[in-house]
């Protein structure tokens, strides 16, 4: 017998054994019956920990997909991006900074713009909970396994996991060095990624540790015509962790992990998809665009056809870095042979800092910056009790987080020329100019006109969010019969959010922020306030100057005096921020608070009428935490949103043909989500809210064949149906509208032009989920020679139509796409070492990466984020 074929008919034996040790219900069979069975399967055994134990994925009541440390490896899985492009129903991409980066499974995700927003997708990391999602796009370096749950996981997990929880396990100290190695990659864009990981024994038996360690570096792919070619979008990573395993006796075992990691990159570009030059449905109509590649501005406009050459003009690079460590320690007793005690306590801290050209152009106009601290500390205890027809957790669970944000936008020194000739048309240079003429005339008498929005501005705002929760929760599973199992489990979560925000203004010189032209109009609609307010002020003001002019009014008298006061808003500095709407209007501070409680729960029922075969079905709740809007929005704005709720049944298969080497698990889910937190750029800030119910349903299959002793096919498809069943608070059209004179069908009002800032979305998709994809992968094996074993993969994927915004905007959609990655793998035993040559998205396929966004005070104009074009390399594993 070879190697390969004996290494495949030892796992066999393995997996009864667990199955067997799990208490899971197995018909009793004769050693002979195992023995053939052993012969026949060549299926792989996954393990799993879905359910906080040890199993068999096969035997989980759980829609999971799992990749081991070595298939991350041998597939050269680097980050959580490529992982989840391998998962049906998963998405995880990043928007204008790391910081920004989202997931979702099942068409049920967060927007990561707002720092007081919870994740949909819980991530957890050696059985840790990570706060922030930016934590998990860093490497992935020593991993044991990821496992990705689909659907509500609130019982086990808890809060943040409407949708599904991402787990991650790191590889623990060995006594035995089974599992060190040094691995090295190169590719194209610079590609440069080095990683290594070892063990060492102290004390035989009751002392180990191990220390892991890697980097990763690449050039961008996305030039700046300003500044430099391929910076945008680079790679520069680097990361440790330090770990101690301390086993006095069988019964104990203490692990302890340090980590630290640093991202410190030109993140993110995002070109022009849609210009707004000249309207694509109106003659005449001129935009921003028009108005900035003229003087005094002069700047690099691109087309709509120059997205996809990857070139963007920025006023300066956008700069995004992250720090993130932390340190936990996990004690499990086995108190005796049936009841075990779990203790995991850790505190953690996530450090980010991005400045961006936030109005997207070389012409100098403004930024946004944002310096965020989060520090977190987290405690769980439990116990897991394992009998004959019985197994059983009872737990608590407290969560503590400080979280900091210091936010700035700040002006350029060309926003008040774009004020002045983009949003008022021109219309102020005639009154500005006879108040200064005036001054000129009344030797000083009257004050000359001041800028309405001078260059160095700023509009700060420091907000600090204190989080506090505590849980108990309690799953079991009961034997009914021999092959019926039930499972019923509740958890209990209290939680407080204490917010405070200040805002300040400040303007050049330390000149006085001005409060004139007060807002009028909805406040949550910064679009109604621009430009009426300034243009009805500069009509008054007008006829004053006309009059002073024409001698018809004496400026010394009573009446003069009143009427010069009309002229007063357009002489002070500033004059022109404050109707701009929140994100340069004065406001005031916030303090405010939550407190919420919630009870979540899953009952299961498993049918396992063979080995071979588990039908389930499931009904579980799950939610994500009401929080704070941390951003700077408008007076009048509820700075508190409740919780989002989801309700979700499943029903499933599992079922392995060991005559015919094929594996089945299929799934059908249906989701109802309330409260749903919706959070999408209207191009003047971000409107944050609980906007309405939502409706996710659909299927999913995995399969696995080995058709021949070398031959292995994988196919993954899932069908997604989302759509909001109830929006009646959504976001409207604008760059369509704009470019069209369409208005939004779901405009709230009879009067088409009456400004509305809520458009009904019901039906409406929600955006960066497509409803289908699928991949297919074939995997060849081969002998080169005695010493080398080889193979090939292929893997295909089809992704279907996207919408990018939630106001479900006709020019927000990306167009299905596919996907191909090549691999060719070679062992060299006596080396004992891995060679990979791999390629992804080797095709070259151009798509939007899951989001576009109105471009900020630009109406009409879209620019949207890159995905990474075709990438190539080849990477050296060796173990000792």
């Amino acid at each position: 017998m070879d190697k390969t074929a004996s290494s495949k008919f030892n796992k066999t034996p393995i997996a009864l054994c667990i199955s067997l040790t799990l208490g899971f219900p197995i018909p009793i069979v004769s050693a002979q019956e195992i023995e053939e069975e052993v012969e026949t399967l060549r299926l792989e055994t996954i393990t799993v920990e879905a359910q906080k134990r040890k199993q068999s994925m096969q035997t989980v009541p759980v829609s999971v997909s799992a990749f081991s440390g070595k298939q991350l490896e041998q597939a050269v899985l680097k980050d959580i991006f490529d992982v989840a492009g391998l998962v049906p129903a998963s998405s995880a991409f990043q928007t204008q900074n790391v910081t920004n980066t989202s997931f979702s499974i099942r068409g049920i995700g967060t927007s990561s713009q707002n720092f007081g927003l919870d994740p949909s997708v819980g991530l957890y990391v050696d059985g840790i909970y990570r706060a922030r999602q930016s934590a998990m796009v860093n490497n992935l370096v020593d991993i044991e396994a990821i496992e990705v749950l689909r659907g509500p996981q609130g019982t086990l997990f808890g809060k943040n996991t409407p949708s599904g929880a991402i787990l991650i396990r790191t590889v623990a100290p060995s006594h035995q060095n089974s599992n060190d190695f040094i691995e090295g990659t190169i590719g194209n864009y610079g590609l440069v990624n080095y990683s290594a990981a070892a063990s060492f024994s102290a004390i035989d038996n009751v002392l180990a540790f191990r220390a892991t360690g890697f980097g990763s570096e690449r050039d961008g792919f996305v030039s700046d015509v300003n500044n430099a070619s391929d910076v945008l979008n680079d790679r520069d990573r680097w990361g440790a962790r330090l770990q101690a395993l301390y086993t006095p006796s069988d019964d104990i075992s203490l692990r302890i992990i340090a980590d630290y990691s640093e991202i410190d990159e030109i993140c993110c570009a995002a070109p022009t998809q849609v210009s707004n030059a000249q309207a694509n449905g109106i003659a005449g109509k001129f935009g921003t665009d028009s108005l900035l590649s003229q003087p005094p501005f002069n700047a690099t406009i691109f087309d709509d056809s120059d997205f996809f050459a990857n070139r963007v003009a920025l006023s300066f690079l956008p700069e995004s870095k992250v720090e993130d460590s932390g340190i936990s320690a996990e004690l499990n007793w086995d108190i005796d042979d049936q009841v075990s005690f779990v203790s995991i306590s850790a505190y953690r801290r996530f450090d980010s800092f991005d400045n961006i050209d936030s109005d997207f152009t070389d012409a100098h106009l403004f930024g946004t910056q944002n310096d965020a601290e989060q520090q977190s500390f987290s405690q769980e205890i439990r116990l897991d009790y394992s009998g004959d027809n019985m197994s059983a957790i009872l737990g608590a669970y407290y969560f503590r987080q400080d979280l900091d944000l210091d936010y700035s936008l700040y002006t350029g020194e060309q926003f008040n020329d774009f004020f002045l000739l983009g949003f008022g048309q021109g219309a102020f240079n005639d009154l500005l100019a006879g108040i200064d003429a005036l001054s000129v005339a009344t030797n000083g008498l009257v004050t000359p006109s001041a800028a309405p929005a001078p260059a160095s501005s700023s509009f700060d705002h420091y907000a600090k969010q204190e989080h506090e929760s505590y849980a108990i929760f309690g799953q079991v599973d009961y034997q009914l019969t021999q092959k019926v199992t039930l499972t019923a489990g509740l958890r209990y979560t209290d939680e407080s959010k204490d917010l405070s925000t200040v805002f300040t203004e400040s303007l050049p010189n330390s000149a006085e922020f001005p409060t004139f032209f007060t807002s009028v109009g909805d406040p949550t609609n910064p679009a109604s306030l621009v430009p009426g307010t300034l243009l009805y002020g500069a009509g008054v003001a007008g006829n004053v100057l006309a009059g002073i002019q024409a001698n018809t009014i004496d400026i010394t008298s009573a009446s003069g005096q009143a009427a010069l006061a009309a002229l007063a808003p357009f002489q002070r500095l500033g004059w022109g921020f404050n109707p701009l709407g929140a994100i340069t209007a004065a406001r005031s501070n916030i303090s405010d608070d939550l407190d919420d409680d919630q009870v979540t729960g899953t009952i299961k029922l498993s049918y396992t009428p063979d080995r071979h075969t588990l039908f389930y079905a499931s009904y579980g709740t799950g939610y994500k935490s009401g929080g704070t809007n941390t951003d700077r929005i408008a007076d009048g704005f509820d700075p508190v949103f409740g919780a989002e709720k989801s309700k979700a049944v499943e029903i499933g298969l599992k079922k392995d043909f060991p005559a015919q080497d094929l594996r089945i698990n299929i799934a059908a889910h249906s989701t109802q989500v309330d409260d749903i937190q919706e959070n999408t750029f209207i191009g003047t800030g971000f409107n944050l809210q609980n906007a309405g119910d939502y409706q996710t349903s659909g299927v999913e299959l995995e399969l696995k064949w080995l058709p021949t002793e070398t031959i292995e096919v994988d196919f993954v498809y899932a069908r997604v149906n989302a759509e909001y069943d109830n929006f009646m608070r959504g976001n409207c059209w604008i760059a369509y509208t704009w470019h069209t004179g369409i208005n939004d069908p779901g405009q709230q009002s009879s009067d088409p032009d009456a400004p509305n800032p809520y458009c009904d979305r019901s039906g409406g998709r929600p955006a960066g989920e497509p409803e289908d994809f699928a991949m297919l992968k074939v995997k060849k094996d081969f002998t080169i020679s005695d010493n080398v074993d080889a193979y090939l993969v292929a893997e295909y994927s089809y992704t279907g139509d996207i919408v990018l915004d939630a106001s479900n905007d006709p020019y927000a959609v990306q167009d299905h796409y596919n996907l191909l990655n090549l691999r060719f793998f070679m062992n060299f035993a006596s080396y004992d070492m891995d060679v990979i040559f791999w390629g992804r998205n080797v095709l070259d396929e151009e798509y939007i990466n899951h989001v576009n966004f109105n471009t900020p005070l630009q109406e009409g104009k879209m620019n949207a984020y890159v995905s990474d074009p075709a990438t190539f390399g080849i990477t050296v594993r060796k173990r000792f």
